[in-house]
């Protein structure tokens, strides 16, 4: 054997010389537990000098250690059998609803098919397939071009209610009440107000039975203008879901409720609220991934969405060579049930989306009688942008965050990314102006915007970074000031 050769084995020998070392004392450690012949010899060498009951305990001691360590091998052994076949069965699951997917989306397709050739009147093409001609006037897109129709003479309100946000705050929490018998907090009411200002895209999350999509849902009704439910489906897997798909046998665009309320949102500038309920029952990042990427784009003339290949002379009038802008002022309210029946949301959504939590029901109050108001999207985005010029983060806490930043890089490897200084420098000016302080609102986008990352990283190895974490917020920012930070905090390290 030359040099090289010798050196590379003898290079590699001590790590497979490791490596059999592990199994043979693990081998060795089990016969010495199992040696009875040692056993034996030491019984012999004290059966004249110790009572012979005491040696029948010893005896009885050993046989109860041999048997709890078979219980706790076994146990384990079984818990990682069902951990196994869990994680198998799911996927199994998974397999079978995605084919169950694709079976319907056939037999959808066979049933449209048979529908068209129950029509007397059907022609065919040259391969037998059944085609529909619709009339001259006949658009494919029916329910889009009713709309056109209806608000073809349509003109703007301007008669308007001059509110600040701190009134509309205020007004919606008593109409909720009075009205609706539902009740908030006014902390939840800021925030929820204040996240319009942030994203397109709400999250609003906690246990069942909290008001979620109740809270969505009145604040359409607070707008004049009942907010659309869409309520999502296990089957959901891509964006025909939200807007329809065109439908080569009947040549007609199958419209959903969503995209006609969306083409409406296009005639008028009223305030439109979607509601997504129990959005996280599919994938998310599946079948609403264009709409984020779409939505994040600075300039809303972009926001656009192709829904057919080819453009027809009689297609609706928003529907330009078969592309369709979204509505610039409609808002998303995505309602999310953490459980085993749900599917976990990811950064993607979590990192575009404002996300609220709701794990409790305010107390009842006594609220004066209010009516719904009359704003449109123009106004109450002219006062998110009042509210960054009289409210901007100072430069005191921009500094703070700057260290904050620099902090949880070092000592756990996440930053704040531009995205979200973009959504701290719209959302905290809006939650002061509807009544907050500047530093509740960097408390709580720092929780939900960062510290919920950790949840992902191993709390084992944080756990000790946590107390001087702790230590460096009340520093940094005071005493339990950054409150909802520290309980975070405090419930990671107790599940560590």
């Amino acid at each position: 054997m030359n040099s090289y050769g010798k050196f590379f084995v003898d290079f590699l020998s001590p790590f497979f010389n490791g490596f059999i070392s592990i199994f043979k004392e693990f081998f060795k450690g089990i016969l010495e537990m199992f040696n009875i012949i040692k056993y034996i010899e030491t019984i012999n060498e004290y059966k004249g000098t110790v009572n012979i009951v005491f040696i029948i305990v010893a005896v009885i001691c050993l046989i109860l250690l041999i048997l709890l360590l078979s219980f706790l091998v076994f146990y384990i052994i079984k818990k990682a059998y069902k951990v196994i076949k869990k994680s198998h069965e799911q996927d199994a699951l998974l397999e079978e609803v995605e084919k169950l997917n694709y079976d319907m989306i056939k037999l959808k397709q066979e049933n449209d098919k048979l529908m068209t050739l129950a029509n007397g009147d059907a022609e065919f093409d040259e391969d037998g397939n059944p085609i529909t001609k619709l009339g001259e006037k006949e658009s494919r897109f029916y329910k889009l071009t009713e709309i056109d129709k209806k608000w073809e003479n349509y003109t703007p309100n301007t008669n308007i209610d001059k509110l600040t946000l701190k009134e509309i705050c205020e007004k919606f929490r008593n109409y909720a009440a009075n009205e609706l018998n539902l009740y908030y907090s006014e902390d939840l009411i800021r925030l929820f107000i204040s996240a319009f200002a942030a994203s397109r895209i709400i999250i609003l999350q906690g246990i069942s039975g909290t008001g979620k999509t109740s809270l969505a849902y009145a604040f359409g009704h607070f707008l004049g203008n009942d907010s659309v439910i869409a309520p999502v489906q296990p089957s959901w897997r891509d964006r025909t879901e939200l807007f329809g798909y065109f439908n080569e046998f009947t040549k007609r665009f199958n419209e959903t409720e969503l995209l006609s309320k969306m083409y409406e949102a296009t005639y008028n500038d009223k305030i439109y609220i979607t509601i997504l309920d129990e959005m996280n029952i599919a994938r998310v990042e599946y079948y609403f991934a264009e709409m984020l990427s779409l939505m994040e784009m600075p300039n809303k003339e972009d926001w656009i969405v192709n829904l057919v290949a080819t453009p027809w002379e009689n297609d609706p009038k928003k529907i330009v060579n078969g592309n369709f802008r979204l509505p610039k002022n409609m808002w998303y309210i995505g309602t999310i049930n953490n459980d085993d029946s749900t599917f976990m949301v990811t950064d993607k959504v979590y990192d575009r989306a404002m996300a609220i939590d709701i794990n409790e029901k305010a107390p009842k109050f006594d609220a004066p009688k209010t009516d719904n108001i009359n704003i449109n999207d123009e106004y109450f985005e002219s006062l998110f942008e009042e509210a960054n010029e009289k409210y901007p983060l100072s430069k005191e806490m921009l500094n703070k965050l700057n260290d904050l930043d620099e902090y949880i890089i070092e000592h756990f490897r996440i930053s704040f990314g531009n995205r979200i200084m973009k959504q701290m420098e719209d959302f905290v000016p809006t939650y002061v102006s509807c009544g907050g302080t500047e530093l509740e609102a960097v408390d709580y986008l720092v929780c939900s915007k960062i510290l919920r990352k950790f949840e992902q990283l191993n709390l084992a190895f944080i756990k000790n970074e946590i107390d001087d974490f702790i230590n460096y917020l009340n520093t940094n920012f005071g005493k339990n000031k950054m409150s909802k930070c520290i309980d975070l905090l405090m419930r990671l390290k107790k599940s560590a």
